[in-house]
C-alpha cells in the first residue's frame, strides 16, 4: 500500500531536477550549480539522480529571489542564513514571552 504520509513530508525527495526546474521556472543547470556550491544538496536516487524535497525547492526560490535582487550567490546564502536565524530567535522570544504571560511581539 502507498505511504501517502510522504505527501505532507517537507523533506521527502519527490521531485527530479527536470520537474523542479519546470515548477520553479529555472534552468536545470541553475539547480546543479546550487548543488555544486553546497547550498542545496538534493537526495540522490540509487541511480545517482538528484531528487529535491519541497523544503529544498523553497530554499531555491529564496536564493533565486536574492540573486534577482543583485546579490552574489555567497551573499544570498548569507542573507538567507541570517533571516533563518532571526526567525528562529523570534520564535524563541515569543515562546519565552508566552511562558511569562506576556503577549507575543508583532
Amino acid at each position: 500500500m502507498a505511504d501517502l504520509g510522504k505527501l505532507d513530508d517537507q523533506d521527502y525527495p519527490a521531485f527530479t531536477t527536470g520537474q523542479a526546474a519546470i515548477m520553479l521556472g529555472v534552468q536545470e543547470a541553475f539547480l546543479r550549480s546550487l548543488d555544486t556550491a553546497d547550498l542545496v544538496r538534493p537526495h540522490r536516487s540509487t541511480g545517482g539522480h538528484r531528487r529535491y524535497s519541497r523544503r529544498q525547492l523553497t530554499l531555491v526560490v529564496r536564493l533565486r529571489e536574492q540573486l534577482d535582487e543583485g546579490h552574489t550567490l555567497a551573499a544570498a546564502a548569507s542573507i538567507i542564513g541570517l533571516q533563518d536565524q532571526l526567525a528562529e530567535a523570534q520564535t524563541t522570544i515569543d515562546d519565552l514571552r508566552a511562558q511569562l504571560g506576556h503577549p507575543a511581539s508583532g
